[in-house]
This record gives C-alpha cells, sequence and structure tokens, in this order.
C-alpha cells in the first residue's frame, strides 16, 4: 500500500509517499481501506516542529472515512465491508488505516464518504467547545477564532441553532471574512483588532464564551474580551507560544473561568464519552443543521500540497486527501 511519511522536521517537501505493508488488527482494532482522509493543523505542527510523535519515520493523520478491510479479536458491532468513519491518533494518511474499535463509527445515515471524512475532528470538538465545556445559553454572545476554518465554520452554524444572541467570528484575513459570514457569523474581525472590535460591537460589555485554538498573546486578550461571568475555552495552541498560565487576578475580580479540550486527549482518557458526544455531534449533520464545507480535495500523493495550502493560511473550510486515484 501506498502510505504517506516524513523521516525529518520541515516544510512540506519533508512529506514523501512510501511503499509500506497493509497493517493487520490486533484486538481491539480494525483495519480501514481509506476512501478519504481529512487534513488536520495537528498534521502540520507534527511535521513541521514534532507535535504528538514519538518518533520518526511518522505517519500523520487524524480521521479516515472508508470501508472496514479487516477486525480484530474481541470488536463487535464492527464487520469487513462497512462504511465507517474512524478519529485515529496518526497515521490515516495511508491507503490502509489501523483504529482503535472504540474511535470508529457507523457510516452516519445519509452521509456520503467524502463528507464523513469532515466529522472525526471537527464536529465532536465544535459541540464540544459550545455546549459540553462552553455551557453556552440561548441569548449568549460568542466569539470563535479561526472562524473560516473546518471548526470555526461548524461551531459558527452550532452556535446560530443553539439560539446564541450574537456570534461574532475572528479571521487572519479579511479575504476569509466573506466565508465565515456564510456560515452563521454576525459580524467578521481580524486578528489584530478583534479585542478593540468586540469592546465597540458590545458597547464596552464582552461576549459570554471565547473559543480559542490560537493561545498566546491572543488567548490573554481573548480574556480581557470577556464579559463578567463570561468562559474562556482553549483547544489548541496554534501560536506556538508557551504555555500559558492563568490564575486569581485574572478570574476572581468578575468571576471569568477558563476551560480546555482536546478531542484527541478525550480518545484515550474517556472512549466511551467520545463515543456519545460524537454520536450527538453527527445527528447535526444528518439533520441538516450543519452543513460541512469542504473546500479543497487532494490525492494521497499530494498531501504536500494540501500542506501548503493550509500552511500558507489561505484555505478556508475543510480540507481533504483522496486515498484512491
Amino acid at each position: 500500500m501506498r502510505a504517506i511519511e516524513f523521516q525529518q522536521y520541515g516544510g512540506p517537501e519533508v512529506l514523501q509517499v512510501v511503499q509500506a505493508e497493509p497493517p493487520s488488527p490486533g484486538p481491539g482494532h480494525v483495519t480501514i481501506d481509506a476512501a478519504y482522509v481529512g487534513v488536520n493543523f495537528a498534521d502540520l505542527k507534527a511535521r513541521a516542529e514534532g507535535y504528538r510523535v514519538a518518533s520518526l519515520p511518522f505517519r500523520p493523520g487524524l480521521e479516515v472515512s472508508g470501508r472496514i478491510r479487516a477486525v480484530g479479536h474481541g470488536v463487535e458491532g464492527l464487520q469487513p465491508g462497512q462504511e465507517v468513519v474512524a478519529l485515529v491518533g496518526s497515521g490515516a494518511y495511508a491507503e490502509v488505516v489501523l483504529a482503535e474499535a472504540t474511535t470508529v463509527f457507523p457510516l452516519p445515515e445519509g452521509l456520503d464518504l467524502r463528507t464523513a471524512a469532515a466529522l472525526p475532528t471537527v464536529l465532536p470538538t465544535a459541540h464540544a467547545l459550545l455546549h459540553e465545556v462552553g455551557r453556552l445559553r440561548a441569548g449568549e454572545s460568542v466569539l470563535v477564532h479561526g472562524a473560516a476554518g473546518g471548526i470555526g465554520t461548524v461551531a459558527g452554524q452550532l452556535a446560530r441553532a443553539a439560539g446564541a444572541g450574537a456570534v461574532y467570528g475572528v479571521v487572519s484575513s479579511t479575504a476569509k471574512a466573506g466565508h465565515a459570514l456564510q456560515h452563521g457569523y454576525d459580524e467578521v474581525f481580524t486578528a489584530d483588532t478583534f479585542s478593540d472590535d468586540i469592546r465597540r460591537v458590545t458597547h464596552g460589555r464582552g461576549v459570554d464564551l471565547v473559543l480559542d485554538p490560537v493561545g498566546g498573546d491572543t488567548l490573554r486578550r481573548g480574556l480581557d474580551a470577556l464579559a463578567v461571568f463570561g468562559r474562556l475555552v482553549s483547544f489548541g495552541n496554534a501560536s506556538g507560544a508557551e504555555s500559558w498560565q492563568v490564575g486569581q487576578p485574572e478570574l476572581y475580580a468578575q468571576g471569568r473561568s477558563v476551560a480546555g479540550f482536546s478531542i484527541l486527549a478525550l480518545a484515550q482518557s474517556a472512549p466511551e464519552a467520545l463515543r456519545s458526544l460524537a454520536e450527538r455531534a453527527f445527528r447535526t449533520v444528518i439533520d441538516g443543521t450543519v452543513a460541512l464545507p469542504i473546500t479543497a480535495e487532494f490525492p494521497l500523493s499530494e498531501a504536500a500540497e494540501a500542506h501548503r495550502l493550509m500552511g500558507g493560511r489561505t484555505s478556508t473550510g475543510k480540507l481533504l486527501l483522496r486515498a484512491t486515484d
């Protein structure tokens, strides 16, 4: 089979097509003949700086759709030939993908494999950020960083469907604003001015909930943009800044709170909670509440081009790799 690996850290050019033996499933695992693979910013961080890489060579990729090839001992409810989507810790950039059965889901009713490849990371993450962790209530205001990306476009739609009073987005450039405005946002600001813009549009009150995948200075400015009793949910550190700390001076005076979420960490620590979350989230696509904007697709062999597009910060929506030519 073909797979994409890198043997050293660097730019997209370090991604190489390799020939490898297809994996075999051990107890509690399945193998999947891949149809489509989702591209995530975490893949770029793995390639560039070793994020979540235990050793080299390394095969990136966190989500895949396709058909089950084989099942290991003890696996129940899944069978060869069944169409599925899966969340994996790594290794999805391949024609055959090994996955733990606990994070493999039957293809949701009414969806095709292409659309479904965008589900495993984006939908549960956006749902958890707003509801399970962010505790959004009807009438509250939300600010979402990365509003034109995969998670951002879903979060905007989910916030609107949940009855948010105002949904604000932040994008890296004005060129992305139009895309975000099509997916639930009332107003969209750029990263360099968002804190001033929030104070202006809320007449100094601030917002009730901030969703931040950036970290660093953006996170600190997001804290300042919170209303009294506001909540900030951190779900990434795209800035690459050092780990941040927040304490009594920032939180006590106005009753603010900070929480965090990682779907990959949840998959390891509480897989049953992830299954329940994913099932709730997937229903929002099945019932039409959320549309998944897949904006670019590349053959598996051109994974480097997908990384260049995402790394150039000009992409919007979700990017996919097609595992079969």
